[in-house]
């Protein structure tokens, strides 16, 4: 590599002094450039061997890895991380535990490169058709979640594209840590290691050069709070693949089971609140409010949720404190819940329609037709009925883990699974064919 490296590993534990910030993330894409070239070729069977390879690495390094991620989190309480941010960065068992077996599930996933959809004869004697191909580079930068460093390694790897990824400063012993697990599970295979690269500063030049170098960089995914994704999509000069807001609701329609909407709408809530995929608006039909918000507020009252209605939510629940136009707007990633009570579907999806940040909407309701329209009509990445928002989720939709979540309409939306991550050509196949 080009650039002059100077490694400090006392203060910033696992991160590196870059003097050439230029030089480091041009070496990065070279490698990178070349790796995708490698993987283009790469049979699924080294692919899978280097994910289950990447797993055993961090198995057995489960305690290095904790005990990195024990000094990113005191380092981020020091520094005043809210609660949510905490919660994301913070890694225990269950979540190592989670990582392996998405590394296993990625591997046991059919590979989609080289899959040939469409194939027909036209009149000439050709058949065309379109193979699925890999994006090629995929630049990743993130925040908080060091699972992440794992989980777009995996999925780029058996989509055979090569990755750069730029994690958040607050995570940056546990993703060095992580990425000595993948680097583990590259050399197992004899795959490049220019294959997966964490970017080893925390420096912010290195996103801005990251996001400017399309010679070597495909496509930029960025995972993390709105500032971030605003200023990637400001400033890249690659293709992004992106979602702002995660300004999720659910809507109970007077036809809803009472007992299916009062565990819906706590489970979309509670179960946790940092993610994108948690409702931060609650849509409730008139004819249900009356019997169902109590109840609703001291299920809510048990985890601590604060409440924030419309006037008609406030007559039925004057311990709510008042919503005004902000509060329609936010995604909390905390536990604050917007209640409103509307008349009827017209009136939830004309609230949806203006506030929703298009990720992950919800209906409860035992009518089919009601759910018909519903999931036409809500123009969203997801569109759920009677089911927690909370399964917006690429591990949950069975595709074994995301890249991230998108709310674009190009080149991917929702979970962005393995497909996501890959692109079709043209194959046309003959036999001597000349056009006339």
């Amino acid at each position: 590599m080009s650039a002059q490296v100077q490694r400090n590993g006392t203060a910033t534990g696992g991160v590196e002094e870059i003097r050439d910030i230029d030089a480091y993330m041009t070496g990065l894409g070279q490698s990178a450039r070349q790796a995708a070239a490698s993987l283009r070729r790469t049979p699924t069977g080294s692919k899978n061997g280097a994910l289950h390879a990447m797993a055993e690495a961090l198995e057995a390094s489960r305690g290095e890895v904790l005990a990195a991620n024990t000094r990113d989190l005191e380092r981020g309480r020091e520094s005043g991380l809210d609660a949510a941010l905490l919660d994301r960065l913070a890694l225990n068992d269950d979540r190592i535990d989670a990582m392996i077996e998405g590394l296993r599930q990625v591997a046991a996933l059919p590979d989609p490169v080289g899959e040939v959809d469409g194939l027909r004869a036209r009149p000439s004697g050709i058949q065309v058709g379109q193979m699925r191909v890999p994006l090629g580079v995929i630049g990743i930068i993130y925040e908080s979640r060091p699972n992440v460093t794992l989980e777009a390694a995996s999925l780029c790897l058996k989509s055979g594209n090569a990755a750069i990824l730029r994690g958040g400063s607050e995570a940056r012993e546990s993703n060095a840590a992580i990425a000595a697990c993948i680097r583990e599970g590259l050399a197992a295979e004899a795959l490049p290691a220019g294959a997966v690269q964490v970017v080893a500063t925390t420096d912010r030049a290195a996103v801005g050069r990251l996001i400017a170098m399309p010679e070597f960089v495909d496509v930029i995914i960025p995972r993390g709070g709105k500032s971030l994704i605003e200023r990637i999509t400001r400033e890249a000069r690659v293709p992004v693949i992106k979602h702002l807001d995660g300004v999720c609701h659910v809507y109970l329609d007077a036809t809803a089971d009472p007992e299916k909407a009062l565990a819906i709408a706590v489970n979309a809530k509670t179960h946790r609140y940092g993610t994108c995929n948690t409702m931060e608006t609650l849509l409730v039909d008139a004819p249900l409010a009356q019997a169902l918000l109590p109840k609703l507020a001291a299920a809510y009252a048990e985890h601590d949720v604060e409440l924030r209605g419309c006037e008609r939510t406030r007559e039925i629940l004057p311990e709510a404190s008042a919503a005004g136009e902000e509060d329609w707007q936010t995604e909390y990633l905390a536990p604050v819940l917007a209640i409103r009570v509307v008349d009827g579907i017209e009136a939830a999806m004309a609230h949806i329609e203006r506030y929703s940040s298009r990720h992950t909407d919800a209906i409860v309701t035992e009518s089919w037709t009601l759910a018909r329209r519903f999931m036409a009509e809500v123009d969203s990445s997801s569109v759920m009925v009677n089911a927690s928002t909370r399964f917006a989720d690429g591990f949950e939709y069975g595709l074994g883990a995301e890249i991230g979540i998108s709310t674009d309409k190009l080149h991917a939306r929702g979970p962005v699974g393995l497909e996501g991550l890959t692109t079709h050509k043209y194959v046309v196949m003959g036999d001597g064919q000349v056009r006339q």
